[in-house]
């Protein structure tokens, strides 16, 4: 498969954002080949008539990166339950959460698009990075095995899969805001949220309210971490608040 020199240093700049320099670049090269730019030039696999697309590294990765996942979600929260740990697999093994790290590497400018799929957008289409991003875990796997497979699905996912085990907490922290919010105010407390910086590396700031007051700010890289920080802050305060003071404290004597 013949490849421009220009591409292959976009792929050297990409290896490097990855964390993975790969001993064969040609992996790379297909793992980053959308099968609309093999159509074009009527690329061969080696092993027979099948087009050298990405869809075969794709189908390897998707299964390196559930058991990565697993094994990091294990290792790392041990407290976490079956069901538990199958929530966390479904909140970062998805196409939005693998086209969110894609961006974060930015992989969509080094695919290798057909005409047709380039100029309607396909360098940030969710399916077509998610698709890529995993051909890429299967392309290191190929190339470095499963432990190095793992540092890469760890560099690029796990601050998402951190967020995503927080999520039994996230869920407590809201709950009981509401329910302070309920017992003091007598209402639903409302969030907020605001995001700022690039497509590819999001920032959220959300506002917990109770009618028009704010009680507590939370900021992260995904709304649901920004709402569960400052739903912790506004717990805080509302537990303070119902805290007597000196004065009011009773008597004894």
């Amino acid at each position: 498969m013949e490849i421009a020199v220009a591409e292959l240093a976009d792929h050297d700049s990409f290896s490097k954002r990855v964390g993975y320099r790969f001993a064969d670049a040609g992996l790379l090269t297909e793992a980053l080949s959308h099968r609309s730019w093999c159509h074009e030039r009527n690329v061969e696999h080696p092993t027979g008539p099948q087009a050298a697309s990405n869809e075969r590294l794709e189908f390897l990765g998707d299964a390196v990166l559930g058991l990565c996942v697993c094994e990091l979600a294990v290792t790392g929260w041990p407290d976490l339950g079956p069901g538990d740990l199958s929530t966390v697999r479904s909140a970062v093994v998805n196409a939005s959460a693998l086209a969110e790290a894609a961006r974060g590497c930015e992989l969509g400018p080094v695919l290798l698009l057909g005409k047709g799929e380039a100029a309607t957008g396909g360098a940030d289409k969710d399916s077509i990075l998610a698709d890529a991003l995993e051909a890429v875990l299967g392309a290191v796997f190929v190339d470095g095995g499963y432990r190095a497979a793992c540092d890469v699905v760890e560099r690029l996912l796990g601050e998402r899969l951190a967020e995503a085990a927080s999520e039994p907490d996230a869920r407590e922290a809201k709950n009981r805001f509401q329910e302070l919010a309920a017992r003091q105010f007598g209402t639903e407390p409302t969030y907020d949220v605001s995001s700022s910086g690039p497509a590819h590396q999001p920032r959220f700031v959300a506002a917990a309210r109770i009618s028009e007051e704010v009680w507590g700010r939370g900021e992260g890289s995904t709304k649901r971490a920004a709402e569960r920080r400052a739903a912790q802050a506004a717990c805080l305060r509302l537990l303070e608040a119902e805290q007597p003071t000196d004065a009011e404290a009773p008597a004894h004597g």
